[in-house]
């Protein structure tokens, strides 16, 4: 089966060979005989551009599926598992019904619960990161499935030690298996939204109490109007959502861009504290040295305002920027791979000429080079 069928921007080669694993024992098994050759895992295939030539090694399909209420959470909170290959709205659509908060604005995100965490998933106001308590995954090369707690992964914006980030090889290369979330447990009637930054995105007021049933209807209705909602009959859906991260500037760089364009600081992280070997120290305290400050700068602005509009494409390509959203590249029809990059490079040229800042591929990369 070609790669294109099962990867929402609709592009890529068949594979030399495709796996699908349906149980945790499958997908154990099966990296057992892939450790030492060519491989990737493939979820819901909406965070990957694979190329136009033959993939030569394994494809593991992750088919795994279900969730789970279980014991363990703090009180006023629902402790849930989740297998890797669970679809996520499916899971988020579960959780609100049943008045479980922490995912509700995550509504309408393709792909799988395993990919979640890879790259801190999130949405209006809502990470994965808030509500994450661990992984169980398999590291690489090795027999065991492990649990993880989600301290030790290394999560940031978009990110995590999991994540295979374009040019470079992860931190931890693991192949994750399972979640396990704490969730709030508010029920299903109407409430007050604490999350200012989700009231914002979503138009509310302060006291204005709506259900999380309510907050899912309203997140939904944002990503189709951007096409952001899986819609066989929409191409600007055929894509592999946001294309570029919203790059993290420092102060300096961000205060010498427009006016009008977007930025959201970002919050110095916490100093760790000194510790010291008393038998070996020499009194002396080295200064803490001041972390420069950073903020998050829209890329969509960044984009748009250097001459690419919605809708953008190169001359004769099937590929284009959204019509809806400049931040996502769409498949308008039988475009390659090539046609995709080729986009994509144009692109990261044209915002590097303007304003000096170069983007940073979101999805992952197998065959296919910027």
């Amino acid at each position: 089966m070609r790669l294109a069928d099962l990867t929402t921007i609709g592009v890529g080669a068949e594979p030399a060979r495709m796996v699908d694993v349906r149980t945790r024992d499958e997908l154990l098994a099966a990296l057992q005989e892939v450790w030492d050759e060519e491989w990737f895992v493939l979820g819901g295939g909406s965070n990957l551009l694979v190329g136009d030539e033959e993939f030569d090694g394994t494809v593991i399909r992750i088919l795994t599926g279900g969730h789970a209420p279980v014991d363990g959470a703090a009180d006023g909170y629902q402790r849930v598992t989740i297998e890797a290959g669970q679809n996520w709205d499916d899971f988020v659509a579960w959780a609100v019904s049943q008045g479980l908060q922490g995912v509700e604005a995550m509504s309408g995100i393709p792909g799988t619960a395993g990919a979640a965490p890879i790259q801190n998933v999130g949405a209006y106001g809502q990470e994965i990161v808030q509500t994450l308590v661990s992984v169980d995954l398999i590291d690489d090369g090795t027999d065991q499935i492990i649990t993880v707690p989600a301290g030790e992964l290394g999560l940031g914006p978009r990110t995590s030690d999991l994540k295979r980030h374009y040019g470079s090889v992860p931190e931890r290369s693991a192949v994750i298996v399972g979640v396990t979330l704490d969730l709030r447990v508010v029920g299903t009637e109407p409430r007050p939204v604490a999350d200012a930054r989700i009231r914002s995105a979503l138009g509310l007021a302060a006291d204005e109490a709506v259900a999380l049933a309510d907050v899912r209807e309203r997140v939904l209705q944002i990503r189709r109007a951007k096409g952001m909602v899986l819609d066989p009959d929409d191409a600007d859906t055929r894509s592999a959502g946001s294309f570029f991260n919203n790059p993290i500037v420092s102060d300096d760089i961000a205060r010498a861009l427009p006016d009008g364009c977007p930025t959201y600081p970002l919050e110095p992280e916490v100093e760790q504290e000194q510790v010291f070997d008393l038998a070996t120290w020499d009194g002396q305290v080295a200064p803490i040295v001041p972390q420069p400050a950073l903020v998050k700068v829209s890329a969509a602005w960044l984009i748009e305002n250097s001459g690419l509009p919605k809708g953008f494409a190169l001359p004769g390509s099937r590929a284009s920027l959204s019509t809806k959203h400049t931040l996502a590249l769409t498949n308008r029809g039988g475009a390659s791979a090539e046609e995709i990059a080729e986009l994509a490079r144009f692109v990261r040229t044209r915002v590097a000429a303007e304003y000096g800042i170069e983007l940073n591929p979101e999805p992952v990369f197998v065959g296919v080079e910027l």
